[in-house]
């Protein structure tokens, strides 16, 4: 009898692997692991709330540092009931939620449209109140649509979401579009020398150095960002204005962060308008899509199967119900978030206790500002030499669905109108600036929706050839 066995025998617990889903494994290594998913996520946990809050002018109210604390906050939550479920909510799978980015361009649109303000505020957040239980129903009934999205659909989508997250990781990875400083050659120096650091770790050590290679290429970074404080000039100048590189560690809001302070409930009222009730119910659904493609990227990816109907479901109930229990913190839609998703096809890390510890760091930060502090001033060319290799993967576990049942003609068709098509109208500025408003806010941007629309369509015209069936297909 082997020594694991006799200690199920005993009753005492079997330390699993990290690359099995189920399981227990260090605590102390399970931290360490899980703190790589949220560094992976952070920033773009917060910048929806930035940048809608901006709009809606919450910082002049006094609002926007009690939402940014309640964004962490939700975001463990959530996470925690998508890990390990409630009833039929959660996938039970290493998928963590955070703020969505996709309904950046519909909300600002939505408060433009409201003259801004915190009542736009309020009237965004009662969309997703209404949106959250929309989607959380489409979960539920999502078993008799699956017949939709066979792995030609959700490998399309997976690949549409990997490919419109490579110009964000470029985007860090030159130190932020929207600083003066960005494609800067030190920059650009720190961001390939994470990327190197990360590789080198991935590939040439063992144990938790390659594991947990982005964690340690993370704090490589902050270190690598100090040193060269030391002996370049911090500064520049720009039209005779003074600027400080982006790249330097702003530690005295480390020092103005409060140690303890406790999550606010309900900081901006709920407002119900049809202005901002049907656009956002529209983008709810586009975003149960992406969570199937998120989700169908992290079984394919980490597990090397399909997603079952009931993890999808689960799935795209818990975006619903997260999102709609996020609008009682003032908090924008949570949903799945495709940064992590590469990074578990990445590294093919999917033990969800490792996972649960990011999570309660999450929830720890959203009562502790101090530690979120420490966490948001990571220089963007820092995440972007992590980012830039965590989302290529997403691509390449998208390959791997479309592929999985071999490629035909068919196959072929769906999967070149869906990205040359759909991704390309919905990835390339201002090719729909003549369209009516709204065609803008839902297909524009990422190129995910209208390759999604654009898939699912042909899967449902282009009938199966049954003598394609007995000849070889294009590729394995």
């Amino acid at each position: 009898m082997s020594s694991d066995e006799t200690k199920v025998k005993k009753g005492l617990s079997v330390m699993t692997s990290e690359y099995e889903l189920e399981g227990r494994i260090p605590t102390g290594k399970a931290i360490i692991l899980g703190m790589q998913h949220v560094l992976a996520m952070f920033v773009g946990n917060l910048t929806p709330i930035l940048v809608i809050g901006g709009a809606c002018s919450l910082g002049d109210a006094g609002l926007m540092v009690p939402v940014i604390q309640n964004a962490m906050l939700v975001a463990g939550l959530v996470t925690l009931v998508q890990l390990w479920t409630i009833g039929p909510i959660g996938a039970r799978l290493p998928c963590v939620m955070g703020t969505s980015s996709g309904f950046i361009g519909v909300m600002s649109g939505v408060a433009g449209s409201m003259g801004g303000g915190v009542v736009a505020y309020g009237a965004i957040l009662g969309a997703c109140f209404i949106g959250g239980i929309f989607e959380m129903l489409l979960g539920f009934m999502l078993k008799p649509l699956r017949r939709f999205f066979p792995s030609v659909v959700t490998g399309t989508v997976v690949t549409a979401i990997g490919l419109s997250l490579i110009s964000v990781g470029i985007n860090s990875f030159g130190g932020g579009n929207n600083n003066k400083d960005f494609g800067s050659p030190t920059n650009l120096l720190i961001g390939l020398a994470v990327l190197i650091f990360i590789i080198v770790l991935k590939h040439f050590t063992k144990g938790i150095w390659s594991a947990a290679s982005i964690l340690f290429g993370i704090i490589f970074g902050y270190i690598l960002c100090a040193v060269l404080a030391l002996f370049l000039d911090t500064t520049f100048v720009v039209d005779g204005e003074t600027f400080t590189h982006s790249w330097v560690l702003q530690w005295d809001k480390v020092a103005a962060a409060a140690w303890i302070s406790l999550p606010k409930i309900m900081p901006v009222k709920f407002v119900f308008d049809v202005r901002a009730i049907i656009p956002i119910m529209i983008m709810f659904i586009v975003t149960a899509v992406e969570t199937i493609g998120d989700l169908s990227g992290i079984t394919e990816g980490g597990l090397g199967r399909e997603a079952t109907d009931k993890e999808l479901s689960g799935g795209v109930a818990c975006d619903g119900i997260g999102s709609t229990f996020a609008t009682f913190f003032g908090v924008l839609p949570n949903t799945s978030f495709s940064q992590n998703v590469g990074l578990v096809g990445m590294t093919k890390i999917i033990n969800l206790f490792a996972i649960t510890m990011g999570a309660l760091f999450l929830v720890l930060c959203g009562f502790c500002p101090k530690l979120a502090a420490i966490v948001q001033l990571m220089p963007q060319s820092v995440l972007g030499g992590a980012a830039v290799m965590m989302f290529a993967s997403i691509v390449v576990s998208g390959i791997q669905l479309i592929t999985k049942d071999g490629i035909r003609n068919r196959e072929v068709t769906i999967v070149a109108v869906s990205l040359g098509l759909g991704y390309g109208l919905g990835s390339t500025a201002n090719v729909l600036a003549f369209m009516p408003a709204f065609v803008g806010y839902i297909f524009g941007g990422s190129g995910i929706v209208p390759a999604a629309i654009v898939a699912i369509i042909l899967n449902i015209v282009l009938k199966k050839d049954p003598e394609e069936d007995e000849v070889e297909p294009l590729w394995d």
